[in-house]
């Protein structure tokens, strides 16, 4: 029986492992590498890795980091942060990661997605989509969030589609770090909308906020941050990955 990915977001800050709220009042997590050795045991589907500043630091991710990652991940892995140019790609896929997360430049430029499609193929190639809701309308956020595009998400997600992209990440900057569930309206409309995979992320907090977002939202793949680093009420940290097995898809 098909089933979706489970999916842990890593946020990278000065190399090192990071958890935000609402894309603010970042937490210190630890060392990425040993996230990644600890999901190696815990046998996830896959990680993603997204560096929050590259972009406002006008960088990229680190490139020795991600071969670090690759040396040491015994599972798939995307990585994000500031990419804008056909040679990072070149440089993060021979690196080891099996597929690279755009997302403010290519949301302001369509045809960067097109041009990386064309070069790598559309599985290599998933653009973010952060949005957050502003006088009663959710919008495409860009810049962690400092810039308000005045798109709408689903349009977007569609022209994210139509220009190469193979997967698009539909994240909530409102509910990013509550743990209160996710956006299940919008994941649905955005499922819906496209043919290509959705991933949902923003406000897990349980493992049947999981469990809802598959069955309500028909999301291909299941990300989470703080529900898989934070420990109860009092959110000790404790790098966590639940067996596929305990969770309900049917």
């Amino acid at each position: 029986m098909y089933r979706p990915r489970v999916i842990p977001v890593l946020l990278l800050q000065n190399n090192g492992l990071v958890k935000s709220v609402k894309f603010k009042n970042n937490t210190y997590i630890g060392d990425p590498l040993n996230a990644v050795r600890i999901y190696n045991d815990l046998k996830v589907d896959e990680i993603v890795l997204l560096d929050i500043d590259a972009t406002r630091e006008n960088r990229t991710i680190s490139i020795d980091l991600v071969r670090e990652i690759g040396e040491e991940a015994n599972m798939p892995f995307s990585v994000g942060g500031g990419i804008k140019d056909i040679e990072t790609i070149q440089k993060i896929t021979s690196a080891g990661a099996e597929r690279v997360i755009l997302n403010s430049f290519a949301i302001e430029n369509p045809s960067f997605v097109k041009q990386a499609a064309e070069n790598f193929g559309s599985s290599t190639i998933c653009v973010c989509i952060d949005y957050k809701k502003k006088w009663g309308k959710e919008k495409v956020y860009i810049n962690a969030s400092k810039k308000n595009t005045g798109k709408d998400v689903i349009s977007t997600a569609l022209e994210m589609q139509n220009a190469g992209a193979g997967e698009v990440i539909i994240q909530s900057i409102d509910r990013d770090g509550s743990m209160t569930g996710y956006d299940l309206e919008m994941i649905k409309k955005a499922s819906e909308a496209l043919t290509i995979p959705v991933v949902a992320l923003g406000g897990a907090g349980t493992k049947e906020d999981i469990e809802n977002v598959y069955k309500f939202g028909y999301a291909n793949g299941l990300a989470a941050g703080s529900f898989f680093v934070f420990k109860g009420t009092h959110r000790g940290v404790l790098i966590q990955y639940p067996e596929i097995k305990n969770y309900n898809f049917s």
